[in-house]
């Protein structure tokens, strides 16, 4: 499955690493490509291994607040 969220707090290339990051350790996850300037993440996963909330507390513990 895709799924786009929107994130806000990142303003640099150590933002985009860290939320990048946080997901890419997730089980399930396939990929993940961050769009800095859009504020938006787009997430390639299998929902048998993890969910929408997980991927949002996973960004929102690295300090930004994911949307959507």
């Amino acid at each position: 499955m895709q799924l786009t969220l929107e994130v806000n707090g990142m303003t640099c290339g150590h933002c985009e690493e860290a939320v990048k990051g946080a997901l890419e350790n997730l089980e399930g996850i396939h990929g993940v490509e961050v769009h800095l300037d859009a504020g938006k993440v787009n997430v390639t996963y299998d929902e048998a291994f993890v969910s929408k909330g997980t991927m949002k507390q996973a960004i929102e513990d690295q300090g930004y607040e994911a949307v959507g």
